[in-house]
């Protein structure tokens, strides 16, 4: 029997050879790989006796040999195929473990240029796996190191003898695909991961849209349930930043509901990652029902709590700092789903494992990279992701009112206009002293928004007079306006570019609101 061990990750290969070596197998090898085996004491053939031809051109050529690929696809069962083995001297390969370059790993570090990035495109290592997946009935084929002890138990066990499909211990099903399609289907789901991965490389930069786009996503864990209990669910991630780097570190099972709500939360405290400012988000339903700045992680928290204490039970808390003892004890007599931030302190997980429910989740709070999809019915919408950074670009901003916005003002209405940017369509948000005091988000039309934020403000003891008003998109009509302005808004900032811009503007004149236009629209549907 015969196996052909070729790895970039080194993990586990001395001992997966040596109990090959143990059960009677001779060990097939290239470059790095025969090296570290030699050096552990075990026998190997290099790759250039069984191909009859050196490694070339810097270890491009290597693998891609009848040779191997004979070895690999012929069927034992078949004569033909035993007969072509027969006649061109070619040994047939039992087991194949191959991992590939590491591509993403590579492209992934700061600097990288294209040159390296190429090199680090893997050509023999996918040929081999597939050819041994393919051909999986007579070849064991191994991709991932945390299988190489499963495979040594089913060789033990008797239950992966060459050429004998198996299943694993303990499998009663009849319809199970058996350890060796099992193996197998994971080398394609991999190769199709890492093809993925560099089409993404190189079409990254490219002008316009690509063709196609390929989704290569890893099953992180599956939950109880989806929205709803009869849902089943599970969690999925890409190999970008954002919820792979998720690590819980106190709590029962994250949901299906907490995870969106993990995710809108992160985003909403995103803008402020990197800055001076503390910012904390209160999430419910993947729209903020409290946002505000703050001194410290809990002056944010208790801020963001003011703005609806009602609609606060229940909820997802998002800092974009690390959560102080001080943060914990004022969360301490709130229920609260789950709290998320870039780092805890030690005697703040220890306030919080008091709550033997409370999830706790480590996050950075940056914006994500990558594209923003949006799921429908046999498809995908795909669009960039909303930068925080260009919507608060002052750049194409406009006072287009007779009055400007005050300094304190001009103070608040830059909070609120980053804030407003991930409240649900139609949005409408009140702050005073960079903190949210209204809210009316998810609305079928501008004006009852408004009306909302003002019910919503007054509703929890907010006076909204004085307060800046920030809109999501366009006033429609002025009635969005004067409905603000009776309620005592001082300033107001929106995109503009309504047909009736003008008939807004006179509204807010009559009314003495200072108004900016910033030219740039912040749905979130």
């Amino acid at each position: 029997m015969r196996a052909l061990l070729s790895v970039s990750d080194k993990r586990g290969v001395v001992e997966f050879a040596r109990e090959l070596a143990a059960l009677g197998w001779e060990i097939v090898s290239t470059g790095g790989t025969a090296e570290a085996l030699r050096q552990a004491g075990l026998a190997v053939i290099p790759i250039e006796r069984v191909t009859g031809f050196p490694e070339m051109m810097d270890g491009r050529v290597k693998t891609l040999h009848p040779k191997v690929h004979g070895g690999l696809l012929a069927r034992r069962a078949h004569a033909g195929d035993r007969a072509a083995l027969a006649e061109h001297g070619i040994t047939p390969i039992d087991l194949v473990a191959v991992n590939l370059y590491p591509f993403r790993e590579t492209v992934a570090k700061p600097g990288v240029g294209f040159e390296q990035a190429i090199e680090q495109i893997d050509i023999g290592g996918p040929s081999m796996l597939r050819s041994a997946a393919k051909n999986h009935q007579d070849v064991i084929v191994v991709v991932d190191p945390d299988d190489y002890p499963v495979v040594i138990a089913g060789l033990k066990a008797g239950e992966l003898t060459p050429g004998t499909p198996g299943l694993r211990p303990g499998s009663v099903s009849p319809g199970s695909l058996g350890l060796r399609r099992e193996l197998a289907t994971k080398v394609f789901a991999h190769t199709a991961a890492y093809d993925a991965a560099i089409h993404g490389y190189l079409t990254k930069d490219a002008p316009g849209w690509p063709e196609r786009i390929t989704l290569a996503l890893a099953r992180r864990q599956e939950l109880r349930y989806g929205e709803n209990p009869h849902q089943a669910a599970a969690l999925y991630a890409a190999s970008e930043p954002g919820i792979r780097d998720l690590e819980q570190l106190h709590g029962k099972e994250l949901s299906f509901n907490n995870l969106l709500d993990v995710d809108a939360a992160v985003a909403a405290v995103a803008p402020w990652a990197g800055s001076d400012a503390v910012a904390c988000v209160i999430i419910k339903h993947t729209t903020p029902c409290g946002i505000a700045l703050g001194r410290s992680a809990r002056e944010a928290y208790e801020r963001a709590f003011s703005t609806d204490r009602t609609s606060a039970f229940g909820s997802v808390i998002a800092f974009n700092v690390a959560v102080d003892r001080g943060a914990a004890e004022a969360m301490r007599d709130l229920f609260v789903e789950v709290v998320v931030a870039p780092a805890f302190a030690d005697d703040a997980l220890s306030v919080f494992r008091d709550k033997k429910n409370l999830r706790v989740v480590r996050l950075p709070a940056g914006d994500a990279a990558g594209w923003d999809y949006k799921r429908i019915r046999g498809g995908f919408l795909v669009q960039e992701r909303s930068c925080a950074a260009r919507a608060a670009d002052e750049a194409g901003w406009k006072v287009v009112t007779r009055r400007a916005p005050t300094d304190p003002e001009w103070r608040d209405l830059r909070f609120a206009w980053v804030a407003v940017g991930v409240v649900k369509s139609n949005a409408i948000l009140l702050a005073r002293d960079r903190a949210a005091i209204g809210i009316g988000a998810g609305q079928m039309s501008r004006v009852d928004a408004s009306f909302l934020a003002i019910h919503k403000a007054r509703q929890q003891g907010h006076d909204p007079a004085g307060a800046v008003l920030a809109s999501d998109a366009f006033f429609p009509f002025a009635d969005g306006v004067e409905e603000a302005a009776r309620a005592g808004v001082s300033a107001i900032i929106q995109p503009g570019g309504s047909v009736k811009d003008a008939a807004v503007v006179a509204a807010a004149d009559q009314a003495g609101v200072a108004m900016v236009f910033t030219g740039i629209r912040q749905f979130r549907h």
